[in-house]
């Protein structure tokens, strides 16, 4: 299958995609400011720099895009058809880093919590209260480890 768009377009479109900052992490963000939680961002001498961390509650969070983290079973989680051997090792560079950031926090005594972008898309009203309230159970939960996927809102 052929690109869509021209190598300088496609070029120009992934090189303006964040790592720091993107919508879903601000939504997060948001709702745990608002929540009364006190965070610090991108903690650096952490394992994979957690987009999130809670120190008081030993929590580090991480807001992973369903593309980029590949989000099994997620229909944001497509893989480009052209240049698949790159795309593949990339995808699969990430999955593991990520593994290996999210064991070695558990092993030093962290929990950790991954919010996939699915849960936080076009998230608005009921579904950010139930985000919220999904958030806030874990957070003061016990779980070493958990997911919050896309969450349906049973209203």
């Amino acid at each position: 299958m052929v690109d869509v768009v021209d190598k300088e377009t496609r070029r120009r479109m992934m090189s303006g995609i964040r790592a720091k900052n993107t919508k879903p992490e601000m939504l997060v963000r948001k709702i745990l400011f608002a929540a009364g939680y006190r965070f610090r961002l991108h903690r650096r001498d952490l394992p994979g720099a957690p987009d999130v961390v809670l120190p008081s509650y030993k929590v580090a969070i991480f807001v992973h895009g369903c593309f980029w983290h590949r989000h099994t079973g997620c229909g944001f989680a497509t893989s480009p058809a052209t240049n698949a051997a790159f795309w593949q090792a990339k995808f699969s560079g990430n999955v593991e880093r990520d593994a290996r950031a999210i064991e070695t926090l558990k092993e030093a005594g962290w929990r950790v919590l991954v919010v996939w972008e699915c849960a936080t898309k076009g998230k608005s009203g009921e579904a950010v209260t139930d985000l919220a309230r999904a958030l806030s159970e874990w957070i003061e939960g016990n779980a070493p480890y958990g997911e919050i996927p896309e969450i349906l809102s049973p209203h």
